[in-house]
């Protein structure tokens, strides 16, 4: 087995569920958010919650834990200075500072798989408190 093969396949794991609620946010336009947490017994990146399409970036931030890590998704709406209707999918990478060490440790190794098996996300943001993550930066990033 060579060393690529045994990296991947340590660290967490992406349930097909998680895959496919992705797909529903990007192709299908189902949900707004998607939130992501680790479920170490089964060693897999599971869905957490999901945002309906009327839910605002308020509803999404409230969502996240204050002391825990997370990742999400979230498909921005936005126009252009050409006055054009677009969307982006940021990826989210939570890791408040007041979390648990093993929780950032085991995000931080498992980040690139899930990102990896996410087809189709524009940007990323690493936030390790809510400023970070602010409605300003995502339309900063998506001009």
């Amino acid at each position: 087995m060579s060393f690529r093969m045994s990296n991947a396949s340590s660290g967490m794991g992406v349930a097909d569920h998680s895959k496919n609620t992705f797909l529903e946010l990007k192709r299908k336009k189902i949900h707004r958010y998607v939130i992501f947490k680790i479920d170490e017994k089964k060693k897999e990146v599971v869905v957490e919650k999901t945002g309906g399409p009327g839910e605002s970036y308020d509803d999404f931030t409230a969502s996240m834990p204050e002391d825990d890590c997370r990742y999400a998704v979230y498909d921005f709406d936005y126009v252009t200075s050409e006055n054009c209707q677009k969307s982006k999918i940021f990826f989210i990478a939570w890791s408040p500072s007041i979390s648990r060490i093993r929780a950032k440790m085991l995000y931080a190794t498992s980040k690139d798989r899930i990102k990896h098996e996410l087809d189709g996300i524009h940007y990323e943001i690493q936030a390790t408190d809510p400023t970070e993550m602010e409605l300003d930066v995502l339309r900063e990033r998506a001009r």
